[in-house]
């Protein structure tokens, strides 16, 4: 060899360690690029830098979510410390991760931060370290430990320390990627959650009916999903249902909870027309399973388009205004505390309930989002503002109205949700069918309901009967005979006068008269002739004609009057007992 050759080896072979190192990066590159398992690529990129390093061991450390723990994601060697957890600060790793620095140890039992932990709990002899911190954009988010080169004096040399700082920066970057991506798609399929429970939320809010029904509702989420919600359903008698719900917080939590009361309330107030009643169910079952702390502003009522008249119970929740026909506005504060707060918060698990008369009014229920959201000037709303908002648009359409009072408050982003329902008495007169009371008599008028003329009508019917009578002062045995004639006469309409033709309606009118319960049944059938309805004799066992019986003896008068148009008119009469 001639020393012109021995003296080009050294450079050809910096050159071929040069174009290796290169090549093993490129190799680690193209392998973080195209793995979708960041961790399964970490733990091959250690392997191939702990083989051409020429180290007996390595280790990938990652800070915690928290920054005050590094955990072992990746390991190469003589034992596994996958797993491990270290303070930030211990160790030599530690150091490299709280400095952000590249560390090489060659003696590493006199060093003051050395964790001997681990060699006396693996018999392992740890002599030097080599440590390069995962940096992007002077962010660490942990660090590649070596230990112990193969080589016989088992010491690191700066040549290694500046390989690994490249391949650090290599693996970092990919770490960094890999995370955005993972995040990205971790958005995405909340998004994607966010917007079904949403979609799921949209469904459980009712469609809204079509002019002149007197209910309406509007419901504007300040996120994806709302904790607010509104509901309204037809009941027995043609009286409407209607409520309104807050629940406390935001977020998943909140919106979980108002589907469960919008379910609870649905399901509830087709079997029980009791507002106060219906909110004690929900209150005792909101308690029992809600998350602690969680509670529900609610307003839960029932309106009477024949009187025009609300049975309304308010748990803790924004008073409802009344707009009067004349402009004026009344408030009805609640009375008792939102539902989930305890369950004896309220006597006998029921809420007060107060009655409301429309006279042509409307009364809208709304949740405190639209109070503090700020309307197209800026200024926050609140309920003076609502109050110009409802008046100006008073003279629109129903619905109409609600999305006009929304819009004002939803050209700035919102604060909470906004919900408003309102229920409007403008079209609320009595059936023209039905007998009307004498203007400045005693007679007082104590029910009124239209229904359809079938069977499943008549429980609802009995029971507002039996609650009609008894606040008027009948004893129980009254009350019973009471019901048991009303029954009696609807089903003798359905039967005889309608044929069970289904699409009639009764109506049906109770008026106090001094001590005297009046009770009027009109329907819309054929005439009724009246000298052929007879009871029959009682020694006649065959089926029908029993109730004209019972109807006489439990009522003091009854009878058909003279009806002026089509149908029938059927007047019975009790004294107050």
């Amino acid at each position: 060899m001639t020393p012109a050759e021995g003296a080009a080896n050294p450079a050809q072979q910096k050159r071929e360690a040069l174009e290796t190192q290169l090549e093993l990066i490129a190799h680690m590159s193209q392998d973080f690029a195209s793995s979708l398992d960041i961790d399964a690529t970490l733990r091959n990129a250690l392997e191939r830098i702990t083989r051409y390093v020429g180290a007996e061991g390595g280790a990938i450390f990652l800070l915690s979510d928290s920054g005050e723990e590094i955990v072992c994601h990746a390991c190469h060697g003589p034992f596994d410390l996958t797993g491990l957890r270290l303070g930030s600060n211990e160790g030599i790793v530690g150091r490299s991760v709280r400095n952000n620095a590249c560390q090489m140890v060659r003696d590493a039992l006199n060093d003051p931060g050395f964790e001997s932990r681990i060699d006396a709990a693996t018999g392992f002899k740890t002599r030097s370290v080599l440590c390069a911190p995962l940096t992007v954009q002077d962010r660490c988010l942990g660090a590649i430990e070596l230990v112990n080169k193969t080589a016989r004096d088992s010491l690191f040399e700066t040549p290694d320390l500046h390989l690994l700082r490249a391949m650090a920066s290599s693996a970092a970057l990919a770490l960094a990627n890999a995370r955005f991506a993972a995040n990205l798609a971790e958005q995405e399929r909340q998004r994607g959650e966010l917007e079904l429970a949403a979609e799921i939320q949209r469904g459980l809010l009712p469609e809204q009916r079509p002019a002149p029904f007197p209910v309406a509702g509007v419901n504007l989420p300040a996120r994806l999903v709302s904790g607010d919600f509104f509901d309204f359903l037809v009941l027995d008698g043609g009286r409407i249902g209607f409520a309104v719900g807050d629940v406390s917080g935001k977020g998943v939590q909140a919106a979980l909870l108002m589907a469960k009361t919008a379910s609870l309330y649905r399901c509830l107030a087709k079997s029980d027309a009791s507002p106060g009643r219906l909110l004690g169910i929900i209150n005792q079952e909101i308690c029992d399973t809600a998350t602690r702390g969680m509670f529900v502003t609610m307003i839960a009522g029932v309106y009477d388009p024949a009187s025009g008249c609300i049975r309304l119970a308010n748990a803790g929740h924004e008073p409802p205004l009344l707009h009067g026909e004349g402009g004026s506005f009344q408030r009805f504060p609640a009375r008792e505390p939102p539902v989930g707060i305890s369950p004896t918060v309220v006597g006998e698990g029921q809420f007060p309930e107060e009655e409301i008369a429309l006279n042509k009014g409307t009364l809208y229920i709304f949740t405190d989002g639209i109070t503090e959201a700020r309307t197209a000037d800026g200024a926050q709303c609140g309920v003076e503002g609502l109050k110009k908002l409802i008046a100006g648009a008073a003279h629109l359409q129903l619905s109409e109205r609600l999305n006009a009072i929304a819009a004002h408050v939803n050209q700035h982003p919102l604060r909470d949700d906004v919900t408003v329902l309102a229920v409007d008495g403008s079209s609320a007169s009595a059936p023209r069918t039905a007998p009307t009371m004498r203007e400045g008599s005693e007679e007082r008028r104590l029910l009124m309901l239209s229904f359809r003329a079938q069977a499943d009508q008549l429980k609802s019917v009995r029971t507002a009967v039996q609650d009609a009578v008894t606040r008027a002062g009948c004893g129980a045995t009254c009350t019973k005979d009471i019901v048991l004639a009303v029954d009696e006469a609807c089903q003798n309409i359905i039967r005889h006068a309608y044929r069970g033709t289904p699409g009639g309606t009764i109506v049906l009118e109770i008026e106090r008269q001094d001590d005297v319960l009046v009770f009027w049944l009109r329907d819309f059938a054929p005439k009724v002739d009246v000298s052929k309805v007879k009871p029959r004799d009682l020694g006649d066992v065959r089926p029908g004609g029993i109730g004209v019986h019972l109807i006489r003896e439990a009522m003091d008068e009854c009878g058909f009057v003279p009806c002026p148009s089509e149908g029938n008119i059927f007047r019975m009469a009790k004294r107050i007992h």
